[in-house]
Order: C-alpha cells, then structure tokens, then sequence
C-alpha cells in the first residue's frame, strides 16, 4: 500500500462486531482498509471477546484495534469508515449501542483534539471502556491521552472493569 500524500496522520481505531462470523468481519474490514491508496495498517492488537455494555441484551462482541497511518484528514477517514460499516451491513436500527456486524471508531487522530457535530476525538467514551484500552494498550501502552494527559496503561489501570468482561482469545478460539 502507498499513501498517496506528502502529509500522513497516525490513527488509532476501534473495531468491533457482534453479529455473523464476528472474528471474521473484524479481520475482513482491516484488511480491506489496509488495500485502499490512503490508509496503510501498521499494527493489530490481539483480538478479545468483549461483554457488550449499555445495552446488554445481545450477543458478546469480538473487539480489536488498529494503529494506522493515512493520507486522509479525520473527517474523511470516519467516512470512510462508516461507508465500510456499512459494506459489512450495519443498518441503523434506532437501537443505540445496539448488536452490529461492524463498528469502526477512531479513538484518536495524532493528538489532536476535535469536536464537531458528527466526530470528537480522542472518542468520548473510550476511558470507560475496557474494550477500547485493552486493545490500544496492547499497540502503545505509553501513548499519551491529550485531554487527561495519561498514558493508556494509566488509563487502564484506573479503570472500574466490574461488568466489562474482556477475554483474549486464542487463535483458533470460535465465538
């Protein structure tokens, strides 16, 4: 892959599904990103198998995350992140938090600080959720949060996990 741009941004994203071979559509996404001309994968995390919270009437996920590097400003690579979701079916069900075949998330972009109406980076809720910083810990651990100034191992640590099951898979584990 070659980003085509004289500017590049280091990503990390969150990607989780519930629905169908759930492993699959995680590896699948990731890698059709990973062959487009402005976003080149540069790490995986290991892969868990995450209970769903807020809404916990549904099936466990399968959660991951991706540190990236891209050509693309944030609001164009969250399009193209949710153009993916949608290629892997996720519809909007009206159901928040809902069980979905692929969520795409950035969780931060640099470290820059974004807020608009439709993107806030570092993502909002990440420090609440063992999901997220399991799998960015395994990629940077000592990476910086640029609103509460703490590391991800810090983060993690401070972390209430009762309710947020999050168990590494094995490789040949099926969900």
């Amino acid at each position: 892959m070659n980003i085509q741009s004289s500017h590049v941004n280091t990503a990390y994203i969150s990607i989780g599904s519930n629905m169908g071979d759930k492993r699959e559509n995680c590896q699948n996404a990731l890698a059709a990103l990973d062959r487009t001309e402005t976003v080149q994968i540069e790490s995986i995390s290991r892969f868990y198998l995450t209970e769903p919270i807020e809404y916990s009437d549904q099936p466990w996920f399968v959660n991951a995350a991706a540190k990236i590097r891209t050509s693309l400003d944030p609001v164009d690579l969250l399009a193209v992140l949710k153009s993916s979701e949608v290629e892997y079916g996720r519809v909007d069900s009206g159901l928040r938090f809902g069980p979905r075949p692929l969520d795409l998330d950035i969780i931060f972009f640099n470290d820059s600080i974004i807020e608009t109406a439709h993107l806030i980076v570092p993502h909002p809720r990440m420090h609440h959720r063992e999901f997220v910083l399991r799998p960015i810990s395994d990629l940077a651990p000592e990476l910086i949060h640029p609103v509460f100034n703490k590391s991800i191992r810090d983060l993690l640590d401070e972390l209430n996990t009762q309710n947020q099951q999050c168990i590494l898979m094995n490789i040949i584990e099926t969900v």
